[in-house]
């Protein structure tokens, strides 16, 4: 199954409060704001073969919340919850290849 359709199997999310607070803090995104960006279009996701293990496998998405803010995730599945590891506003290089590709 590829990630397109994992995704659309998904119910919800789940949150780590470490996570969430350290999301905010450094990048100043909610938790709302990061889930916008999977019910937002576009929306890009590559597998991160770097930080993935057998255990669990590690996404990247770049998409943008509803204030049309460009966001760079990383994240999981769990189950059938999106458990958002990282999010950030996306760099110059990401922000480019989401308008190339997007």
């Amino acid at each position: 199954m590829d990630i397109s359709e994992r995704l659309r199997d998904c119910t919800g999310f789940q949150w780590d409060a470490g996570n969430s607070e350290k999301n905010w803090i450094l990048h100043r995104v909610t938790r709302v704001e990061a889930e916008e960006v999977f019910f937002n279009r576009p929306l890009l996701v590559t597998d991160d073969e770097g930080h993935s293990s057998e255990e669990e496998e590690r996404f990247y998405a770049l998409g943008c919340s509803n204030r049309q803010r460009l966001l760079f995730l990383v994240f999981t599945i769990r189950g059938a919850l999106i458990r958002v590891i990282s999010v950030r506003d996306m760099t110059k290089k990401e922000r480019e290849v989401y308008r190339l590709h997007g």
